[in-house]
Parts: C-alpha cells; sequence; structure tokens
C-alpha cells in the first residue's frame, strides 16, 4: 500500500485551503479533496508537484487536471449520495476517485488503451472501485443508462446528443464546450425529456474529447 504520511495529509489540507479560498463552497466537495490522496497519482520524484493547484502530465498527452478545476466542475455536478455518475475521460483517475469519495456510483470511460489499462489496475489498489471502460466517451456509455450525473472532463466542439438522452430527467450534466484552445464550461440540467435548462460558467482549457461526437 502507498504511504499516506501527516505530511501528506497536511500538504493536502493546504491545498484545500487554497481551492476554498478560491470560492470552492461546497463541503462535501472539499471533504473528498481531504481524503482521496492525490500523490497517490504522480511519482515520487513529483511528489512536491501533488498538492500544487495546477495540472501535470500524465502521458499520452493527457494531464491530471488542476485540482481547482476538478473541485468547481464537481460542485457545479451536485453530486447527492448514491448518485450514479458518468464520467467521460478516466485519465489518471483522480476525479473518478473524488466522486466515489462523495458517495457515487461512478462509471468512467476513457478513449486511450493505455491510460484505460493503468486505471484498471491502479485504482483497485488504493481502495477505489468505479466501474472503469474503454471506448467513445462521445458516445456515453449506453448499456449502463440512464444517469443522475454526467460529467466530461474533456474538451468538446458541441454538446453530443447522446449524453443528454442518458441523462435522467433531473439529471445534471457537466461539459466544457468550445474550440481547442478555449472551452467555456457549460451545465445542462434535464428539467424534463423536452426541456433543458443550460448555464454558462468559467472559461477552461481542457485536452479535446475523442470520438464520433467530439473531435476526430
Amino acid at each position: 500500500m502507498l504511504e499516506d504520511s501527516y505530511k501528506h495529509k497536511g500538504m493536502r489540507n493546504a491545498l484545500v485551503k487554497e481551492i476554498s479560498s478560491k470560492g470552492i463552497k461546497d463541503e462535501r466537495v472539499l471533504a473528498a479533496f481531504l481524503t482521496v490522496p492525490r500523490h497517490y497519482f504522480f511519482e515520487k520524484a513529483f511528489l512536491e508537484h501533488a498538492y500544487q493547484d495546477k495540472a501535470f502530465p500524465i502521458g499520452e498527452g493527457q494531464t491530471i487536471s488542476q485540482p481547482y478545476t476538478v473541485a468547481i466542475m464537481t460542485e457545479l455536478l451536485k453530486v447527492q449520495e448514491g448518485d450514479k455518475v458518468l464520467e467521460i475521460g478516466t485519465g489518471s483517475g483522480y476525479q473518478a476517485c473524488i466522486l466515489e469519495a462523495m458517495g457515487a456510483e461512478v462509471y468512467t470511460i476513457e478513449y486511450n488503451k493505455v491510460l484505460y489499462e493503468r486505471a484498471l489496475h491502479f485504482l483497485p489498489k488504493i481502495g477505489y472501485n468505479p466501474t472503469i471502460l474503454c471506448g467513445d466517451g462521445s458516445e456515453g456509455v449506453p448499456q449502463y443508462a440512464p444517469y443522475d450525473k454526467i460529467i466530461v472532463t474533456a474538451g468538446a466542439p458541441t454538446v453530443p446528443s447522446a449524453l443528454i438522452d442518458q441523462l435522467k430527467v433531473g439529471g445534471v450534466l457537466i461539459i466544457p464546450v468550445g474550440n481547442r484552445l478555449s472551452q467555456k464550461m457549460i451545465r445542462i440540467i434535464k428539467e424534463t425529456e423536452t426541456k433543458l435548462i443550460k448555464e454558462e460558467h468559467h472559461n477552461f482549457c481542457f485536452v479535446p474529447l475523442l470520438g464520433k461526437s467530439g473531435w476526430k
């Protein structure tokens, strides 16, 4: 088992104070950040980077997202205990662990086979057991639908209709939409089968969502 020392917990506590000072107010989100050891997702040589509020490369042209970005998306998602949540873009697996720490039933899909295999073997080792799949997340995961919440951790050119279809009535979808350089964080609430409430939030820069309904 990987070490999670008082030093690590102290660094995590400082990170939580930092993201709280930037405007994250949801106590359950902050508690999840205190629970999940972010340094587990880093090689030992890069420990000092683990609790800085910045993104960091994880290979395959991908990054582990900046903690503040993970926190704001999670806060916008309004996760409740027992929610069935679909994550598009497993990446390192850190976001999936945050969602699981908040009591969600997590399904996560990764386009890149190397990152999928890594998460599949690594997350159970650190005590997290989301359902991890490999495939085109831009089309969602219809076999486990419908979902209470869907979170997309890659920048999309448009909102894929499949994700709206797989969302329960009353459900929430968080997705960054824009071009390859900058995206606007969108929250969609599915009020009825035919009525959507769409909100625009901050600008971000994510790696591109790949697949049929993403970037080709």
